[in-house]
């Protein structure tokens, strides 16, 4: 089995920072992309920063220059430094990996269970 557990959400004031933590656990044969989403209230799910294996990244246009992803692939652990943050900001984030376990060949998508994230103006 695995287990994505995030951690670092909380409230802020805006203009302030927040790093997301997310460390996945079990029968990890490989990880490919890694990437974290946000779901504001009323809304959908949206992408906003994702990192492959080779360390390449990618963000939302409303995050650029603020946001950071990074990975640590000996922890198996994805992080997102969040700085300038914005009550736009606000919703609950999701870790997101691809990646294949031990007895399945297949790659899978997995979902972390979201970490709350607030920022007050």
């Amino acid at each position: 089995q695995v287990q994505l557990v995030e951690s670092g959400g909380g409230l802020v004031q805006a203009g302030g920072s927040l790093r997301l933590s997310c460390a996945v656990s079990g029968s990890i044969r490989s990880i490919n992309t890694m990437a974290w989403y946000c779901q504001a209230p009323g809304k959908v799910r949206e992408l906003v920063a994702g990192i492959t294996s080779g360390g390449s990244t990618n963000y939302a246009d409303s995050v650029k220059g603020r946001f950071t992803i990074s990975r640590d692939n000996a922890k198996n652990t994805v992080y997102l430094q969040m700085d300038s943050l914005k009550p736009e900001d606000t919703g609950v984030y999701y870790c997101f990996v691809e990646m294949s376990i031990y007895g399945d060949y297949l790659r899978r998508d997995y979902w972390g269970q979201g970490t709350q994230v607030t920022v007050s103006s």
